[in-house]
């Protein structure tokens, strides 16, 4: 029988994810869309969606949106934060209870915290998956898109968690949203890799666990890169900036 790494070689072969490297000028219109980077996602032992234990894909994840983020805020580029957070009693199915607004769990990670002070940078609560519809209003006016519009942004570069889950959801939202016209003057949607993570949840676990679909972690974080490639996303492993 083969290995699990011979099954991820061999994934990784069948469905390639060409990655590209992108040098960020001075004169560039892009804002930074930093997808739930938040203690009960990216926390150990911060609730039912934390990691367990320390985990180097989410670490990295942090550690490079944090550095992305201090860039963006130090050359007074537009950041945009969304911070999942749900009301006590209402479920996201098919998830245990997670992101309890009040807790600490719903709040930005420690490395990311002082993005509440910057005026660069725009936070948004939701209480859904995607980004995209948990930016609607009641008077169905958008946040997000009010923010590209307001800030003329063209390319906009995405990190987070969970890269096979809500930022895919919202990185596929966006990309019909500009091929409709409807978020101008955006252009491009950049996805980057090492500023991505996902969860892991391996078959041994999700046995155990009613209800529960196993979910190995380089796998899916592989699959969500592939799928957002292939909606028309850019996909990078490389951000470097021109001073």
């Amino acid at each position: 029988m083969a290995t699990d790494e011979t099954i991820f070689d061999h994934l990784k072969k069948e469905i390639p994810v060409d990655e590209e490297s992108l040098l960020l000028k001075p004169d560039s219109s892009v804002g930074l869309v930093i997808v739930d980077v938040v203690n009960g996602f990216c926390t150990v032992g911060s609730g039912n969606m934390a990691p367990t234990k320390p985990n180097e894909q989410i670490s990295k994840m942090v550690e490079e949106s944090a550095r992305l983020a201090r860039e963006f805020c130090d050359r007074n580029w537009p950041v945009f934060a969304f911070l999942d957070s749900h009301l006590p009693g209402v479920p996201e199915i098919p998830y245990p209870p997670h992101c309890i607004i009040g807790t600490q769990e719903a709040e930005l990670v420690p490395a990311l915290q002082w993005l509440e002070k910057e005026s660069c940078a725009t936070l948004m609560r939701k209480d859904c998956i995607n980004g995209f519809v948990g930016s609607m209003e009641k008077d169905g006016s958008n946040k997000f898109v009010d923010w590209v519009k307001e800030k003329q942004i063209e390319v906009i570069v995405v990190v987070g968690i969970c890269t096979d889950i809500c930022v895919f959801d919202f990185v596929a939202t966006v990309l019909s949203a500009r091929n409709h016209s409807v978020i101008p003057p955006l252009e491009d949607v950049i996805v980057y890799s090492r500023g991505c993570a996902t969860y892991d949840l391996p078959l041994h676990v999700a046995k155990d666990i009613k209800g529960a679909q196993a979910h190995p972690q380089e796998m899916m974080h592989h699959v969500g890169l592939y799928m957002a490639k292939g909606r028309g996303a850019k996909v990078v492993s490389q951000i470097s900036f021109d001073p």
